[in-house]
């Protein structure tokens, strides 16, 4: 809870296992808005060539 005390019983401790990256579309031609699926790109082949798209070399 938010307004816990160090030692309350209903505190949550949040452990993550794994980063994840979210690309947030701003030129809205995405079909899964908020987030960006590649719309505004031509079709990419493979996995590679998509995230090439985003973050350079691949």
């Amino acid at each position: 809870m938010p307004n816990c005390p160090p030692d309350c019983a209903q505190s949550l401790i949040l452990h993550p296992e794994r980063e994840q990256r979210l690309l947030l579309c701003r030129c809205t031609r995405s079909a899964n808005l908020p987030y960006c699926d590649g719309s505004h790109n031509p079709p990419a082949p493979a996995l590679r060539d998509k995230w090439r798209r985003f973050f350079g070399r691949g």
